[in-house]
């Protein structure tokens, strides 16, 4: 798999060196040119399945970027759009020369349009709406049609933002209502005027709420730089080969890194802006800022200086990523934050950075008794690694070190979570199924003109042969779907979970853009993130928009709702291979009679029965397009679905009778840090509430046992 990579890579440079010594092709000043030009050239060359640039090409673009720019048209008319519509099949054109004329304009337009609907949302607040109207609004943004004119677009304007208004109004209503029949309470939120506000001061309140945040999201919307909106352009061109190829600004890179590794250099902080201000809205546990103990959430960060710098910097009114940059550092700096507290004091604080490990990132384990066994429980959020170094922290060798923990307290059986687990390293993957099984094949890799590659598990020492049980659902993906089917094609262990998994079956790479840029001038490039493979389970079949089928369908919130890879826009197809050479697993548990069983189960369970109508009423709700903008007629359809909401209030009832517990190591650990222990006790209190838990159990219970019975019958037999 790396051998791959680094051919891949190795071929780029090349095939650039060749060209930069005749044309200097990759040196172009400008930076937007330059980056359409080293895109263009490295998907050409290395994705999986490159498509004709043609005139078809163009229009998809064409249509994909106008949507992304004014998803709910509201900005451009409709004479906008015919004049962009003269570049519609010359996108093509403009990319093989390296012209950005179309985003250029598109841009400028943009902007102005933008700068021109502040003043419609303004003006339409300062007057009260009239619910007593028989009007609706329709969320069917793609039926609009773009308006003729600056009167029907300020009525567009006016009719979402009664939409926006009516759902406060409602709100402040029934809050209202709550406060004056002692139904309102709240040990921590401050309790409204119990003062009785008429319909009119109630709109207005409604009205300012809404202002409030368009103001916000105005707000965001100035930060972003024109290198921005070029990013939502380029996008919107590589998003045409497949959804999982896309371009990474230097800041996108940066928190990509950050969500593979579960580690970055800095204080420790998570940072939100609201208006003009930085604000602190959590500290990351055991980080450099928890352990200073003098940064709180509700503080706003107002200067930053370096340790080596006199002068502190503003950071009011400044983009969030920039003041981020100034904040993170190396590992041992110092920076200075000047802060101003909740109770408006202005204070100095220095923080010593250090490496930040996002611990929710990470797999972690705990134990729990059933009938007289101890199993284990591991969750693993997704298949993180250091790029920069393998033998860093990693998914497999934290998962290992999890299971041979498990395995120190008298686990009989193991559930290894994977739900909403989104994937990530194809390397760990192959490490992380070695672990279950002797060793042989994981997942067969196909590059375009080469012949297929078999990943295998070359390690012999298996760390865990007992009972195993894969927890699945819609948002398992990729690196997710090679494990689960790996476990499935050896017959090594029961998947248990959504009808099927998402049905990514490809392979991605990050190429680093500056590495293709000779005497570079132009500041960091960024780099694309480009499918080069599709995988194939060991049996020859690809997961590739049909996912993995789990042995036992659970109902779930997800199932009636389209989420998975089939219904992304440009997937690539499904198809199959030749399958590897692999022996089943050895064992003495009948996985028939228990999966058998479990379905059974299954059948007859009242809370998922429950969690499958609740499936259905939540695809009725998220269907749903037109909406009376009439209060009582709103109303009336609010207190219908809330009534039939109600049904299922249940659900978040569900108790079952296990009690679930932390490790040695980690009670330890919980000692000295209260918000690590805070974390651990609703993971385990949402453990105890969790009916798929309780079946992956039983399952286990039930595989144990025919393990025990197949075996006294073997031996008797013999």
């Amino acid at each position: 798999m790396r051998r791959n990579y680094r051919f891949l890579l190795l071929a780029l440079l090349l095939a650039f060196a060749s060209c930069s010594f005749t044309s200097k092709k990759f040196n172009d000043p400008d930076k937007d040119k330059l980056l359409i030009q080293l895109i263009t050239y490295v998907i050409e060359e290395g994705h999986f399945d490159p498509k004709n640039v043609d005139d078809e090409f163009s229009k998809n673009v064409f249509e994909g970027y106008i949507e992304q720019l004014d998803p709910f048209k509201r900005y451009f008319y409709e004479s906008d759009i015919k004049e962009f519509e003269a570049y519609k099949d010359q996108i093509d054109d403009q990319l093989k020369s390296y012209d950005i004329t179309f985003f250029n304009i598109t841009h400028e337009r943009l902007v102005k349009r933008i700068e021109e609907s502040k003043a419609f949302y303004k003006d339409i607040l300062e007057s009260p709406f009239d619910f007593t109207k028989d009007e609706t609004f329709s969320t069917d943004y793609k039926a609009l049609p773009f308006v003729k004119n600056k009167k029907e677009l300020k009525e567009r304007w006016r009719n979402q933002l009664k939409f926006s208004t009516i759902a406060n109004y409602d709100d402040a209503i029934e809050q209202l209502d709550m406060l004056l029949s002692g139904e309102f309470s709240s040990e921590n939120e401050e309790l409204p005027s119990t003062d009785e506000k008429s319909d009119e001061q109630l709109e207005k309140e409604a009205r300012e709420k809404t202002l409030k945040s368009l103001d916000e999201l105005y707000s965001f919307i100035d930060d972003r730089q024109r290198k921005d909106w070029f990013a939502v352009y380029i996008n919107a061109v590589v998003q045409e080969f497949d959804p999982h190829t896309f371009y990474l600004a230097p800041e996108d890179k940066e928190r990509f890194d950050v969500a593979m590794s579960g580690n970055f250099e800095g204080i420790g902080a998570r940072l939100q802006k609201k208006m003009d201000a930085i604000m602190v809205n959590e500290i990351i546990s055991g980080g450099p800022a928890w352990r200073a103990n003098e940064l709180e959430v509700g503080d706003q960060i107002v200067k930053v200086r370096q340790e080596d710098e006199e002068t502190a910097v503003s950071i009011v009114g400044m983009r969030l990523d920039d003041a981020i940059k100034l904040i993170k550092g190396p590992k041992g700096t110092k920076v200075i934050l000047t802060l101003k507290r909740t109770d408006g004091t202005i204070e100095d604080i220095s923080i010593t950075r250090d490496i930040v490990e996002i611990e929710e990132t990470y797999a972690k384990s705990s134990k729990v008794e059933k009938e007289g066994k101890t199993f284990g429980v591991i969750d693993l959020p997704k298949f993180y690694v250091n790029f920069e170094d393998y033998n860093k922290r990693n998914a497999a060798t934290d998962v290992k070190k999890e299971v041979e923990r498990l395995k120190a307290e008298g686990m009989e059986g193991l559930v290894l979570d994977l739900r909403n687990n989104g994937g990530g390293s194809l390397q760990i993957v192959v490490d992380l199924v070695g672990l279950f099984i002797k060793d042989g094949p994981v997942v067969q890799v196909k590059t375009t003109g080469e012949p297929k590659e078999v990943l295998n598990d070359t390690d012999q020492s298996i760390i865990w042969d007992g009972p195993l049980v894969i927890l699945v659902n819609e948002l398992s993906a990729s690196a997710s779907e090679i494990l689960a089917a790996a476990i499935q094609d050896y017959k090594r262990g029961i998947v248990i979970g959504s009808k099927q998994t998402y049905g990514k079956g490809t392979v991605q790479t990050i190429f680093d853009l500056n590495r293709m840029v000779r005497n570079n001038t132009n500041g960091d490039m960024g780099a694309l993130k480009f499918t080069i493979q599709k995988y194939y389970r060991i049996n020859g079949g690809s997961v590739q928009l049909e996912g993995v089928k789990s042995d036992v369908i659970v109902p779930d919130r997800y199932s009636y709702i389209d989420i998975g890879e089939k219904d992304q826009e440009n997937p690539l197809s499904w198809d199959e291979i030749d399958a590897a050479n692999y022996s089943v697993w050895e064992n003495y548990y009948d996985y028939e009679s228990t999966i058998e069983k479990s379905r059974t189960r299954m059948a007859n369970n009242e809370q998922l029965k429950l969690i499958d109508a609740n499936a259905r009423w939540i695809k009725k709700i998220r269907d749903r397009e037109l909406y009376s903008l009439n209060y009582d007629s709103y109303r009336t359809e609010m207190k219908r679905n809330e009534e039939e909401a109600k049904r299922f209030d249940m659900i978040g009832d569900y108790q079952t009778n296990l009690t679930f517990k932390s490790l040695p190591y980690e009670l330890k650990l919980m000692e000295e840090d209260s918000i690590l222990a805070e974390k651990r006790k609703r993971w385990h209190e949402s453990l105890s509430r969790d009916v798929y838990i309780e079946e992956a159990l039983n399952v286990l219970n039930d595989l144990k046992l025919s393990y025990q019975i197949k075996k006294t019958k073997v031996a008797v037999k013999n």
